[in-house]
């Protein structure tokens, strides 16, 4: 199951930061469980909406170059507040360093301006082929299907 946690981007500026927002919805499934009588965005998936966009912030500054981005550190996370259904959760992300192929960001998610949850993370980008140079054709259709569902979050003209 994949979870696409980012339904727009509304800032974006290449090399520095980006600003996206989750609409959280009761129809999303992992809430029927997660409480049961008390619905709330569990903690995991807070987390993976900053890093959903943190990866969009790093795919975007170096204009897609690679197929794969993935957490590999949290660091100093803080959960503040509960995200329940009906609410928008307001996403930052700022680059604070770029190390070779490691990024380091801090992110932090809002409710109408109250902190919920932040965290520094430590992202790695890479291309499968950088390993097995028979994957080039994969990390050539992840990126174009990248391209695809990015063009769907963000429209520089509208913002």
């Amino acid at each position: 199951m994949r979870f696409t946690l980012i339904d727009k981007i509304t800032g974006l500026t290449a090399g520095k930061s980006i600003t996206a927002i989750k609409n959280l919805s009761l129809a999303e499934e992992y809430l029927a469980d997660h409480f049961p009588g008390f619905p709330v965005m569990p903690g995991v998936l807070m987390i993976e909406s900053l890093v959903q966009s943190s990866a969009w912030l790093l795919r975007y500054s170096d204009d897609f170059a690679y197929s794969t981005i993935l957490l590999k550190q949290a660091r100093a996370v803080r959960f503040n507040n509960f995200v329940s259904p009906g609410t928008t959760l307001t996403v930052t992300a700022e680059i604070q360093s770029i190390k070779g192929n490691q990024c380091v960001l801090l992110g932090s998610g809002t409710l109408n301006g109250d902190s919920v949850v932040s965290a520094k993370l430590t992202l790695e980008k890479f291309n499968l082929s950088e390993k097995n140079p028979g994957l080039k054709a994969a990390d050539e259709y992840e990126i174009r299907k990248l391209r695809e569902l990015f063009s769907l979050l963000w429209s520089p003209e509208g913002g």
